[in-house]
């Protein structure tokens, strides 16, 4: 969920409800990933020293508490005061497409299509979008050691798998699909992030309770045992 959220939502807000200028909004995103990239090594390393659940349920806790401001911030640094959208649905494919909307300058209450942003603010955008992908590093730098050391040999393969893909691609592939149909269905741009705030934050509350720490799992005691 934080994963596809920082990355791809991300890109789909800049560029379907901010009217950020299409290759501008993927300069931002691909600035942002590569500047962040190093910490996938930096919280797999830390992970090895402090231990695997701590720093996986830190950037969900992270992403459930500064989610909302960033995106308000967000908002700001497009420039171009996007209040909410009209939504309309294609009556053969059943799809929705959102319009943007904005104050109308001439009638403060009146609604009109957003223009794309004049003058996005785009190193504070880039650094917006980067504050995200430290929090998909710190969930995804620990995640493979720790589900390796979680389950045995003789089912770790099976055990592995089947969270990690039902993670993202159920959950997290969901997040495009539930963001648009919640934002059609309220008119409110930040209506999109409910369901990953609400994922993580369950994550994080069933992962404090029921999840071990794995750290001090050698796995390989398993291969000296039968020996």
């Amino acid at each position: 969920m934080v994963w596809y959220t920082g990355q791809y939502y991300a890109l789909f807000y800049l560029q379907s409800i901010l009217k950020v200028n299409l290759r501008t909004g993927f300069i931002i995103v691909a600035i942002a990933m590569l500047i962040g990239m190093p910490f996938f090594t930096v919280f797999g390393a830390l992970s090895d020293k402090i231990g695997r659940k701590k720093i996986i349920l830190a950037g969900c806790l992270l992403a459930v508490l500064t989610y909302y401001p960033i995106y308000h911030a967000m908002e700001n640094a497009a420039g171009n005061h996007v209040i909410t959208f009209k939504s309309t649905q294609n009556p053969v494919t059943k799809a929705w497409t959102l319009t943007p909307l904005t104050q109308d300058p001439a009638d403060p209450n009146k609604l009109v299509p957003a223009k794309e942003a004049p003058n996005p603010n785009v190193p504070m955008l880039i650094l917006l979008v980067w504050i995200q992908v430290i929090y998909v590093t710190m969930v995804y730098g620990p995640i493979a050691a720790y589900l390796v050391e979680a389950f045995p040999a003789k089912i770790r393969y099976t055990s592995f798998s089947l969270p990690y893909h039902i993670g993202n691609g159920i959950f997290g592939g969901l997040v495009p699909l539930v963001g648009l149909w919640g934002c059609a269905a309220t008119g409110n741009i930040y209506s999109g992030l409910w369901y990953p705030m609400a994922v993580a934050a369950m994550t994080f509350i069933v992962g404090s309770l029921l999840l071990k720490e794995t750290v001090h799992v050698k796995i390989w005691t398993e291969v000296g045992a039968k020996k």
